[in-house]
């Protein structure tokens, strides 16, 4: 398995940063976080996390890991995110198929949580609306997921640990609701090292 350390560790400073410190705007990406009080959309805090991620892989590495294009296509929309990085990877896992033990490392999963008014102009992709990151811990790769989740008035940016979070969303996962894809399979897809 490739080194992804200097991703890893990226994220979970991000982490440590954000979470419980950052509130929840639809529709708000990473410009945000500047803002008084700091606020983010799920969409907006993946991307800033894979965003951040692998630049600083290429950082480390000296070299491009992961192409720009393939960074460009972690900031957009979270149904948009999910299928950019489907159709640049081999991986995608529906529904039941997700699980701690079959999710990759550093899985981006988008759910459908339901049908909402804000939807109705902007059809999505499987109906997802709603995005969250694998993340691991480097002190001993625990695996969490992060996210930026609502309502406006009392949603943020939060933390849990993996299996908490899975049995939080089960509903959704179970009823074949969620994908999962593996971001940092776009590194090095030219096949250079």
């Amino acid at each position: 398995m490739p080194d992804f350390s200097a991703a890893e560790l990226r994220m979970w400073e991000l982490v440590e940063r954000y979470t419980d410190r950052v509130g929840y705007r639809r529709g708000t990406k990473a410009a945000g976080l500047d803002a008084l009080p700091p606020v983010i959309d799920c969409s907006g805090w993946v991307g800033v996390l894979l965003t951040e991620a692998m630049r600083a892989q290429n950082s480390a590495a000296g070299k491009d890991i992961f192409d720009a294009a393939d960074i460009g296509a972690c900031v957009a929309w979270s149904d948009r995110i999910v299928s950019e990085i489907e159709s640049r990877t081999p991986t995608l896992l529906t529904g039941c198929e997700i699980t701690v033990a079959t999710l990759p490392n550093y899985a981006t999963i988008g759910l459908n949580l339901g049908t909402f008014g804000w939807e109705t102009n902007f059809p999505r992709t499987r109906g997802i609306n709603h995005i969250a990151q694998v993340v691991r811990r480097p002190a001993d790769r625990m695996p969490f997921v992060s996210e930026a989740i609502g309502p406006e008035d009392k949603g943020g940016v939060r933390l849990m640990p993996i299996d908490q979070w899975l049995a939080a969303f089960n509903s959704c996962i179970a009823g074949g609701n969620a994908w999962a894809v593996d971001p940092f399979a776009m590194a090095n897809r030219d096949g250079s090292t």
